[in-house]
């Protein structure tokens, strides 16, 4: 008999996850690994939203909350929206998640029947095609070209639609490639799942790092069509270096929001409690530090560039938000995870294979580490690209 059901054995493990945790063991036994892999901010969360979290749990606030998570942290969120992004939802339309990657995968759970189809531009983010798999629906990827700075354009999405076409996943700013649409090429795309009727799952956990006067777009503020089928996705994981204490949430139109929540309720049953005051203190707190984080991720990003494009053999699209270059390795003629492994074995440099990206003659570098880290790194990989 087979113990593990056949959807989820066919599932693949996190490769982003895996090298993380390659170059922690590594480190743990005194070898000196140089790790570009975490996606994750290398700032401590601010003290104020710790203090906070320490604070609940002094007073006692260690018990269930609503399953959509606590209505003063919904109240600021819905004030956030609409300030931040020009986007109206009542506290009722908001869900709070154990995580935006949780998030993802509550609005996938909530819309996708077994056997829909999910659009996905690639490369993507590693997790989006199995949660879709997970569900019984059938993800549906589109290559964009580095040219076009790899976003989706109208044309390649109306290509990829067939009659079974239920959702297509956006993800502005993007991970692995920096990428950040702009109003016009949103609005674009909305026409198009508009006149189509396909659901909008918008991940915009990197909203708050954008670089080169770049401005992010929600594309559910793009009229009330739009907003309609559109879930907005986000968290505090990125902006506010809260990795660790998974807080994401959805913002969907009412009878979306409504089954996110019925989801949750019979699966965690609410956010961790006391990690939801950190949520409040980060939002109503000092937001300078967003900005000061961000200013600081500039400089590494310009850094991490100017040292790439200096390198042969590569080629690099300069990333307009997140953390992260997806750098182009085909000239070398290995794919990603042969090229990956042999860096980590000859120069001790942790990058992630662009085969879990679905991109294989690419590979990621994260610049939330040090520049310490990514001059040596740099200095270490450019000896390897020579020799190869």
């Amino acid at each position: 008999m087979d113990l593990i059901a056949k959807h989820i054995a066919e599932l693949s493990p996190s490769l982003t996850l895996s090298i993380t945790s390659q170059a922690k063991e590594l480190k743990k036994q005194g070898v000196d690994v140089l790790s570009f892999g975490a996606g994750e901010p290398d700032f401590n969360t601010p003290k104020h939203i710790t203090e906070a979290a320490i604070k609940a749990l002094q007073d006692g606030h260690t018990r269930y909350t609503e399953s959509a998570g606590l209505l003063e942290l919904r109240e600021a969120l819905s004030a956030k929206l609409s300030m931040d992004n020009g986007i109206s939802y009542e506290p009722s339309q908001i869900s709070v998640n154990c995580g935006a990657k949780h998030s993802c995968y509550n609005a996938i759970l909530a819309v996708c029947n077994p056997g829909d189809e999910v659009i996905i531009p690639a490369p993507y983010w590693t997790s989006y095609p199995e949660m879709v798999r997970m569900v019984g629906a059938v993800p549906v990827f589109v290559e964009t070209k580095a040219e076009n700075g790899w976003k989706l354009t109208p044309e390649e999405f109306e290509e990829a639609m067939s009659p079974m076409t239920k959702m297509i996943i956006l993800n502005t700013p993007g991970n692995p490639t920096g990428s950040v649409y702009s109003k016009d090429e949103l609005e674009k795309l909305a026409e198009i799942a508009v006149g189509e009727d396909i659901v909008i799952l918008s991940d915009e956990i990197y909203e708050k790092l954008v670089y080169n006067d770049n401005e992010h777009v929600s594309i559910a503020s793009l009229g009330k069509e739009v907003y309609d089928l559109t879930i907005t996705i986000n968290g505090f994981s990125k902006a506010y270096a809260m990795t660790g204490w998974r807080l994401g949430y959805t913002a969907a139109p009412k009878e979306i929001a409504k089954a996110i929540d019925t989801i949750q309720s019979h699966t965690t049953s609410n956010p961790t409690t006391f990690a939801q005051y950190g949520g409040i203190a980060a939002l109503n707190g000092d937001q300078n530090i967003v900005s000061d984080m961000r200013d600081e991720f500039n400089v590494r990003r310009e850094f991490m560039l100017d040292r790439l494009r200096n390198i042969k053999k590569l080629r690099v699209v300069e990333p307009q938000g997140a953390f992260y270059f997806l750098v182009d390795i085909e000239q070398f003629g290995i794919k990603s995870v042969n090229f990956a492994e042999k860096l980590l074995s000859k120069q001790k440099v942790a990058a992630v294979p662009g085969i879990a990206f679905g991109s294989d003659y690419t590979i990621r570098f994260s610049y939330a580490t040090s520049l310490d880290v990514i001059n040596a790194g740099m200095d270490r990989f450019e000896e390897f690209c020579n020799q190869h």
